[in-house]
């Protein structure tokens, strides 16, 4: 450890938080502090809430504000120098600040020692050429922590959960490449008054047992409206969770929080109802929907859209039972690009742990012209006011996989949306659009072609006629099929497939406003 007249405050306040949170001193021995944990975090954060807002980061050169993208991830942390590399399946590596990751993150262990802060070394990196000759303090920091386990390979560790910039975090299955990504808060987003980011401040990483396939991490975060604690527990496999529990102390009334935040990126794909991208690949994007399980049981499928304008949406309800931004499309085919790899780019489905009561899950789509662009918010919105100095408490389970089999959902799957003019005669009828809606898995697998199937649609802003159902013989999917001519204004559609009364597929919902 360094010496004392390093350590920051904040690792003099944990001190004398385990020193105020041990029991009565004994005459002969003084009994050891408590283990630090949750609660000791819940503290720090109450205590940062009713203390002015302060940015807690030190300044940094300007040679690394200035940084290109490129430039930055040039700069590469040294796999030798992770943390618990030799006896644990995890081992922890850290990003270097610079570029638009000028926050500085304050990293502590905590183990049977106790806690330990990690310092930061400019000889922990790799640098190119063109920074190699920076002359750098010591005392820059990190602006964020990666952790590391064997997920594919007994040889070879792959960063399971990365945390970068602001709240934002990114977690990995099996076979999985970067592409959705998660939050740990948003503030007022697609607001007038504009975003409020919060950013996590400090980290503390439970050291797990040597042959451990579970770990544990605390955060801080703070910003002017918000302080709150974190806690991740991580488990690693083929569908990665990652359990979070959050306790949040509002500094001042917020119009807007959003829960469990997710953040994607479509381009354009099957279901885009006007393709405006001369793209050699047949699809690009990083989620194709939103699928949503409601409290009464129902499952919503809204394809993902990237829109002429801003467009939000807000689905109500009541203790929800799931959400996520989903990639459904899983076949090389459909992106044809061996270096993006789109088909192994995760979905994330949350999952409430207990009851999150009245309010609603909100999609954003932002216009995007190209794929570097994160243009999909999905987050969900209390219908409770946040009030200054009242906490709110919430957890839930966060999913990452590729392949959901039957349970996101467990019936039918909507797997393409396509629309295309509509003609009389020779003549387009300008507004109309011909809709296709294919339908598969759950029991419409085992259903004969002959089946009266039907489909459910119904819509506002327009009406629908020539409403059909037919089985695909090529694929076997179930086809639903309807013309939407526009009465005025947006209209929002919603579709699914019946037999005899009972629902065989999810809903699907979309909205469409017409070109005027």
């Amino acid at each position: 450890m360094a010496p004392i007249a390093h350590r920051t405050p904040l690792l003099a306040a944990l001190s004398l938080l385990c020193l105020a949170c041990m029991p009565a001193l004994a005459a002969a021995q003084p009994p050891a502090p408590r283990p630090f944990g949750f609660a000791a975090v819940e503290h720090l954060a109450a205590l940062r809430a009713r203390a002015p807002y302060a940015v807690r980061s030190s300044a940094l050169p300007r040679a690394l504000t200035r940084l290109t993208y490129a430039q930055y991830r040039s700069i590469r942390f040294k796999p030798k120098d992770a943390l618990w590399h030799a006896g644990s399946m995890f081992d922890v590596q850290f990003y270097h600040r610079g570029f638009a990751f000028t926050h500085e993150v304050h990293i502590y262990t905590v183990s049977q020692a106790g806690v330990r802060e990690v310092h930061y070394r400019p000889s922990m990196f790799a640098f190119p050429p063109a920074l190699a000759r920076l002359r750098l303090a010591q005392n820059i920091g990190f602006a964020g922590v990666s952790i590391h386990y064997p997920l594919n390979s007994p040889n070879h560790r792959t960063a399971v959960i990365a945390f970068l910039g602001g709240t934002y975090f990114r977690v990995l299955g099996r076979n999985q490449v970067p592409g959705v990504t998660a939050r740990g808060l948003t503030i007022d987003t697609a607001a007038v008054s504009g975003e409020e980011f919060p950013y996590f401040t400090d980290f503390w990483l439970v050291r797990p047992a040597p042959q451990a396939r579970t770990m544990t991490i605390y955060a801080l975060l703070q910003s002017r409206s918000i302080s709150g604690a974190y806690r991740f527990v991580l488990t690693a496999g083929t569908i990665t969770r990652v359990t979070v529990s959050a306790v949040l102390f509002p500094r001042r009334n917020i119009t807007q929080l959003g829960i469990a935040p997710l953040t994607s990126m479509f381009l354009y794909g099957v279901n885009s109802a006007r393709r405006r991208f001369d793209n050699w690949r047949p699809q690009v994007h990083d989620s194709d929907g939103l699928l949503m399980h409601t409290g009464s049981g129902a499952w919503l499928w809204r394809p993902l859209q990237n829109p002429l304008r801003l467009e939000v949406n807000r689905f109500m309800d009541h203790d929800p039972r799931g959400f996520g931004l989903i990639q459904r499309d899983r076949d090389f085919a459909d992106y044809q690009d061996p270096a993006a790899r789109f088909e192994r780019r995760p979905s994330y489905w949350i999952e409430p742990l207990g009851r999150w009561g009245y309010g609603g899950v909100e999609l954003v789509e932002i216009p995007a012209s190209a794929d570097i662009d994160y243009n999909v918010d999905a987050y969900w919105v209390p219908s409770a006011p946040v009030r200054a100095g009242q906490p709110l408490t919430f957890s839930y389970v966060l999913s990452a996989y590729l392949h959901s089999g039957e349970r996101w959902p467990p019936g039918g799957k909507a797997v393409a949306t396509r629309f295309g003019p509509v003609f009389h005669g020779t003549h387009e009828l300008q507004g109309w659009r011909r809709t296709l809606i294919d339908f598969s898995g759950g029991d419409l697998e085992g259903l004969r072609s002959d089946q009266p199937v039907r489909a459910v649609v119904t819509a506002t802003g327009a009406t629908v006629s020539g409403v059909s159902v037919q089985r695909v013989p090529e694929d076997g999917n179930w086809r639903a099929r309807f013309t939407v001519h526009p009465t005025g204004g947006p209209i929002d559609l919603s579709c699914y497939l019946e037999l005899d009364g009972a629902a065989l597929s999810e809903t699907w919902t979309y909205q469409w406003t017409p070109r005027t």
